[in-house]
């Protein structure tokens, strides 16, 4: 029988932020000392933590890195609901994210496994964020990188622009983060016509917080996942593997939206002057495999991956990369959809093995 271990280490950004991470090992005979395996970093997206990779009521990620022979490292930054602060004082910019937690991360790790090789899967906003940090050298020598829903080429539809834009100001001058559980909130609460406006959508139940994700993402029109995909324990306990969304950072992913590249906000900043003004115009630095990942009804980000995909391809032929779409997935159901680990994980871990390096105590730090 395979022994599991759960590391849960105290870690802190370089800029003194306190961040979560978590190691996940497992000894097999076939581990020499249970420290021969791949580590993969999984990246969740905003609001939501590192939850998303460990649902008990589905056949999860972990579960699935853990049997094909990967070492799993799970990061909440600093837009985790696991955290503070998303409903605190201290604003932060993906600037942050992309500057300070995945780097220290990546070398918080590559520290612990010595010469193993490192992957990345990253989803939403946590991958928008590590291209950043990709583009601007500071996490060379990956041995791969796969993507979901968005990765340098952030693009929304039509209806979710105008909400996103135009009222995203109208609700960042009266609030400044947006819930997602009514039952904290309340009928007599100044979010109460936001709720109301996302249960005029319908859908296919009446539970408030699934309005909020489902039909309009916080206000911004878009959908979070194809709701049939999810198990019933998984949409019971909504509320909890997704929080508040900050309002004051819709103007910095406004404003990489209309350009449909990723760039930092403080780009007069002198402390934030490693990022590239623009992400897909420094993509030469990439010096790992690539998997664009997205689902064919992706209501939050639609094709961004696919057009990531062309203008990569086009651009940079000789950048290692390929795009996989999987039929009748949304958004984060790639990720907590009850049938992720049939449909959607295979192209993960197929992707890994094809990169990864095992059984081998000394593996090349950059790209082969």
């Amino acid at each position: 029988m395979d022994r599991v271990t759960v590391e849960q280490i105290p870690f802190h950004a370089s800029d003194g932020t306190e961040l979560g991470l978590c190691r996940v090992t497992a000894s097999t005979p076939a581990d020499r000392h249970g420290t021969d395996r791949p580590a993969v970093l999984l990246l969740h997206g905003l609001t939501a933590s590192a939850d998303m990779f460990v649902l008990p009521e589905t056949r999860n990620l972990v579960d699935v890195l853990l049997s094909a022979g990967y070492e799993p490292w799970l990061l909440d930054w600093r837009g985790s609901c696991r955290l503070p602060y998303n409903e605190g004082r201290v604003r932060y910019t993906f600037d942050d994210v992309a500057l300070y937690d995945i780097p220290d991360a990546v070398s918080y790790i590559r520290d612990r496994i010595g010469g193993r090789q490192l992957f990345v899967v990253a989803h939403c906003l946590g991958a928008l964020s590590l291209s950043l940090s990709m583009t601007a050298g500071l996490v060379p020598g990956l041995a791969g990188v796969v993507a979901q829903g968005v990765f340098m080429t952030p693009k929304y539809s039509g209806r979710s622009r105008l909400l996103g834009h135009l009222g995203g100001e109208w609700g960042r001058s009266r609030w400044t983060h947006l819930p997602v559980d009514f039952t904290k909130v309340g009928f007599r609460s100044r979010y109460t016509p936001m709720f109301a406006l996302a249960s005029l959508s319908g859908g296919p139940c009446d539970d408030p917080t699934c309005h909020i994700l489902h039909n309009s993402a916080w206000g911004t029109g878009a959908s979070l996942y194809v709701h049939e995909n999810l198990h019933e324990t998984t949409h019971s306990r909504l509320a909890e593997l997704f929080g508040s969304a900050p309002t004051w950072i819709g103007p910095h992913l406004r404003r990489m939206e209309l350009a449909h590249t990723a760039m930092p906000w403080n780009t007069g900043d002198r402390g934030h002057g490693q990022l590239p003004e623009n992400a897909l115009d420094n993509a030469d630095r990439i010096d790992c495999p690539l998997l664009l990942l997205s689902g064919s009804d992706n209501k939050t980000f639609h094709d961004s991956n696919e057009l990531c995909y062309d203008i990569l391809s086009s651009r940079y032929p000789d950048l290692d990369l390929r795009y996989v779409e999987v039929p009748g997935y949304g958004h984060v159901d790639p990720f907590i959809g009850r049938g992720a680990a049939l449909d959607v994980f295979g192209h993960i871990v197929d992707f890994l093995d094809e990169r990864s390096v095992k059984d081998v105590m000394d593996v090349p730090s950059s790209r082969s």
